[in-house]
C-alpha cells in the first residue's frame, strides 16, 4: 500500500490502522473512526471486480497488505511511513528507502511471515539521504506513467501497480501478452526522469514463441 512521499503523522497512521483492522476483521464500528474510509472501501470492492484477479483474490491480498502493514507499525513508525508494499496474487513487492539495514530485512522477514505470501520482491534500499525533491520526483513519474497505460486502448492499465524508487520504475501484475507488456516497458520509457525499469509481470496469455520481453529484467534508460 502506498504511502505518499513516505511521510504520516503518527495519530493519522494509526487511525488508518485502526479502521482497516476494524473492517477487515469484523470488529463493531463503534469506536473506530471510519466514517470517511468506507466510501474507498467501497471503491475499492468495485476496481477487485473488474481487476483480472477478481474479487476473492484482491481481498485475500488486501489481507496480506494489511497484515504487514500493522506488523511494520507495531516495530516503528519511521518504518512503517518508509516502506510501501502492493500485493498482487499473494506476490508482495516491497519498495522504499530505510535507515539502516536491519529495517530492510525485518520488513523481508514480515513478509514472508504473512500467511497466503507466495513470493516476496524486496526493493527497498538502504540509504541515509533520501529527499523530498527525489520523492516528488518519483510521485510524478508514477503519475505519468499510470496516465499513460490507462489511456491506452491497448492496455488493461487496471492490471498494473507502479512503484517508482529514486527512478527506478517497477512493474507488478498481470500483462495479457508480451506485446501488451512491451507497450507498457515502452510507456515508462517515454516518461521523464526514469533510469531503469524492473518489470516483475506475470504473462497471461501462453504463446508459442519466446517473448521479446522477459520479466523481471533491469531495463536502463
Amino acid at each position: 500500500m502506498v504511502r505518499g512521499l513516505g511521510i504520516v503523522e503518527k495519530p493519522q497512521a494509526r487511525r488508518l490502522l485502526a479502521g482497516l483492522l476494524c473492517l477487515s476483521l469484523g470488529v463493531p464500528l463503534s469506536g473506530c473512526s471510519v466514517t470517511g474510509f468506507l466510501t474507498g472501501v467501497g471503491a475499492t470492492a468495485g476496481i477487485a471486480a473488474a481487476e483480472e484477479r477478481g474479487i476473492e483474490t484482491s481481498l485475500d491480498d488486501f489481507k496480506i497488505d494489511l497484515e504487514i502493514m500493522q506488523r511494520l507499525l507495531e516495530k516503528d513508525e519511521a518504518l512503517f511511513a518508509s516502506v510501501s508494499t502492493e500485493v498482487r496474487e499473494g506476490r508482495v513487492l516491497l519498495t522504499g528507502v530505510v535507515e539502516a539495514p536491519e529495517m530492510r530485512v525485518f520488513a523481508n522477514q514480515v513478509a514472508w511471515e504473512t500467511t497466503g505470501v507466495q513470493e516476496v520482491i524486496n526493493e527497498i534500499r538502504v540509504a541515509g539521504d533520501g529527499s523530498l525533491a527525489q520523492a516528488s520526483k518519483d510521485l510524478f513519474i508514477t503519475t505519468q506513467l499510470r496516465a499513460r497505460i490507462m489511456g491506452d486502448g491497448n492496455v488493461q492499465g487496471i492490471n498494473y501497480s507502479i512503484e517508482t524508487v529514486r527512478g527506478t520504475v517497477y512493474l507488478l501484475g498481470v500483462a495479457q501478452s508480451p506485446t501488451e507488456l512491451e507497450r507498457v516497458v515502452n510507456h515508462a520509457r517515454n516518461v521523464a526522469g526514469v533510469r531503469n525499469i524492473i518489470p516483475y509481470v506475470r504473462i497471461k496469455v501462453p504463446v508459442s514463441e519466446k517473448p521479446t520481453l522477459e520479466a523481471p529484467a533491469d531495463l536502463s534508460i
